[in-house]
């Protein structure tokens, strides 16, 4: 038995932002908080103007928290909770990547819990309905728009924890392409490997399924195809399509199937160093898929094929191993660091880093059980 989940509605296509405020309407919204972050909120008729467009059409009011982080931390979510509760708010429009959907959702559930947003770290501990959420997208990368997780920093810990619940499923998600062609270069890489690591290690997780299978198989076969020539030339609407195409579908995976070590050793760099999430994926991903081969050489055999390896004539495990050399090429094409190094990590922060990671939400469906020693040896070889 497994289950699914999945925002109620999800727009997908060029000029679906502008259903914004339709649906807000349908949900019953008289004043939205819109969560963003300060580069979207002032670019003129970017993504937060279209939104604000949409609202204004629809007769409802609104009112901007735009100071959310990357890797957002428990102060943004504390700060937007009491902007909502001053401008007496009634629905959340996250408007961005994964840093304002995550601080939607911990405002969502900081409106609506009384305890220290801490206690709620895990799987399925919430204990209300959050107000309304509406995510709209602009990268193609974390997925967050349509997912049950919430990561948010503890600033006095630097740990980054997981809220895992189904009430954190936004009701709506807008993916439209055309607010993701200005992204930059560097932004586009870390996001579409941050969505290639939600694709391969929902792929080979212990809850993997046929359903989860079928959306990673199609996610991984669309970044290989399509993640270059989004990152060489961002005006590629039809890379920039695929691309988001991808990272919806890594979602759907990942929400149901799971992660694994990639993203809970990830969790411990954004949290201690704020290293940008996708590009700590994309380092450790390698490693980490070197580490769980030997579960699945199979699934591994396969996934080289639908990164675009030729593998007639070779044994099993030699088809596997390409699947490796397929990712480290591709992270180095679009233009990621190799090493850990050049983001001033310290071995001296490997041991706590490792405690940290074997206790994140994700760890559970790693393939592999492994020690607080195989982390730290991980941690060592992305170095």
């Amino acid at each position: 038995m497994y289950d699914y989940f999945l925002p109620n509605v999800n727009f997908f296509g060029r000029g679906s932002v502008e259903v914004v405020g339709e649906r807000c309407q349908l949900l019953g919204a008289k004043k939205a908080l819109i969560v963003t972050d300060e580069f979207l909120s002032n670019l003129k008729g970017g993504a937060v103007d279209q939104v604000i467009k949409s609202l204004e059409k629809a007769g409802i009011t609104y009112t901007v928290y735009n100071k959310t982080e990357p890797n957002p931390k428990d102060t943004n979510v504390y700060e937007g909770k009491d902007l909502y509760l001053k401008e007496q708010c009634d629905i959340i429009v996250s408007v961005g990547g994964g840093s304002p959907h995550d601080c939607a959702k911990g405002i969502g559930i900081a409106v609506t819990h009384d305890k220290d947003l801490y206690e709620y770290a895990g799987i399925e501990k919430l204990e209300n309905a959050l107000p309304p959420l509406v995510a709209v997208n602009t990268t193609a990368g974390t997925a967050s728009e349509i997912t049950r997780h919430a990561v948010i920093t503890n600033t006095k810990t630097k740990v980054k924890y997981v809220i895992v619940s189904w009430r954190n499923t936004p009701l709506v998600s807008i993916n439209d392409p055309l607010l993701m062609l200005d992204k930059p270069a560097s932004l586009t890489a870390a996001t579409g490997m941050d969505a290639l690591t939600h694709a391969v290690e929902s792929y080979i997780t212990l809850n993997a399924n046929p359903v989860t299978d079928a959306a990673a198989i199609q996610a991984i076969k669309l970044i290989a195809n399509n993640l270059r020539q989004a990152v060489a030339y961002g005006h590629n609407v039809e890379a920039r399509e695929n691309m988001a195409h991808a990272s919806l579908l890594a979602g759907m995976a990942f929400n149901n199937a799971g992660l694994g070590y990639v993203h809970a050793m990830a969790h411990q760099l954004g949290g201690l160093y704020d290293m940008p999430h996708g590009v700590a994926n994309a380092i450790l991903l390698p490693h980490v898929a070197r580490y769980n081969l030997i579960s699945n050489p199979q699934k591994y055999a396969d996934m080289a094929e639908f990164l675009g390896e030729n593998i007639e004539g070779l044994s099993l495990m030699e088809a596997a191993d390409k699947a490796i050399s397929a990712l480290e090429r591709l992270s180095k094409d679009v233009g990621i660091p190799s090493s850990l190094a050049s983001f001033g990590v310290k071995e001296e922060d490997f041991e706590y880093m490792a405690e940290m990671a074997l206790k994140d939400g994700n760890a559970g469906c790693n393939p592999i059980k492994g020690t607080k020693e195989d982390i730290i040896a991980l941690f060592k070889a992305a170095m």
